[in-house]
């Protein structure tokens, strides 16, 4: 500590360069400065030591006495730094270990199984934990740091947003007979008429407005009907009539129910699906992970392989 304020990085680094280099120009250089930052620099440094640290004259820099023995004190726990620094990053690149991944929905699971195939004859030393996430608990599980990479439907805010792996059309849930079941295509003003199962309140907003808007397309408000915490209790909720819900279309093939019929959504946007993760927890094996499931998503009907913006 110096009066209170400790020694800034950049501040050790022009002391120990200028060490060297015993000239402000080349120690400007090399560290991308400009010859006045490197005399600042050192300048605040010696007046809040209260002692010169170099002697200067107008050809010749040379340390003094005390600049000497804070310039080899220095060095090593500097060098210590760049070391724990370059030891963290090659850490990072390096693919072994256990990476947890986890997935929303039956065609996510899919893709999730496929790209844990392939990711594992390439990265035999990772181990692919793999969970299922349900739809009240799978964004607070990558906040949480639970699970590394989520495969889950758009949009996600707050999160590193990989390829888009597959984008499908938006179909009603509907109950067995109900009136609009023998129809070819609906559209989002039956929203209006009929309750609409209502989506976790755990789940973020824009993803729940995204499915499920607050407004029909005339202006009237949404119909609300009861929650659903899981996709399998949104389903039950629609075969009991409480109810109708707008999903992917892999859901009338993963999850066939007696009560439960599709009808095209044909107003709807479609649903994306795409791995996320957190920014500060990006390594090696996430960054290869995700590369996998881009490659595996390219060979499924519907897959995508743009990137996907956002974070």
């Amino acid at each position: 500590m110096m009066g209170g304020h400790v020694l800034e990085r950049i501040e050790a680094e022009v002391l120990l360069t200028l060490a060297q280099e015993l000239h402000f120009g080349r120690t400007a250089e090399r560290l991308r400065l400009t010859t006045s930052q490197v005399s600042r620099t050192v300048k605040s440094v010696e007046r809040r030591l209260g002692t010169a640290l170099f002697t200067r004259t107008s050809r010749v820099v040379t340390l003094t006495a005390i600049g000497a023995r804070l310039v080899a004190d220095l060095e090593p726990h500097v060098r210590g730094m760049d070391a724990a620094v370059r030891g963290a990053m090659e850490a990072g690149r390096q693919v072994r270990g256990t990476l947890r991944v986890a997935f929303v929905g039956a065609a996510a699971g899919q893709l999730l199984l496929k790209a844990a195939a392939l990711f594992g004859t390439r990265h035999p030393d990772c181990e692919v934990r793999i969970h299922e996430a349900q739809v009240h608990d799978a964004c607070e599980r990558v906040f949480d740091g639970s699970v590394d990479v989520l495969i889950t439907a758009l949009p996600v805010r707050g999160v590193r947003v990989g390829p888009v792996l597959l984008s499908e059309p938006q179909v009603l849930a509907l109950p067995h007979g109900h009136r609009l079941a023998g129809r070819t295509q609906v559209t989002r003003e039956v929203f209006g008429d009929y309750p609409v199962i209502r989506l976790p309140d755990t789940l973020p907003e824009e993803s729940r407005l995204y499915r499920v808007p607050a407004a029909t397309p005339a202006g009237r408000p949404v119909r609300q009907g009861p929650q659903g915490g899981t996709f399998s209790e949104i389903l039950a909720l629609v075969a009991s009539r409480q109810g109708v819900f707008p999903v992917g279309e892999h859901a009338a093939r993963f999850y066939p129910r007696p009560g439960v019929t599709y009808v095209p959504l044909g107003d709807a946007p479609p649903v994306r699906w795409a791995p996320v993760w957190l920014e500060t927890n990006e390594t090696g094996s996430v960054r290869a992970f995700v590369t996998c499931a881009a490659e595996t998503a390219r060979d499924e009907p519907g897959g995508a392989g743009g990137p996907e913006a956002g974070a």
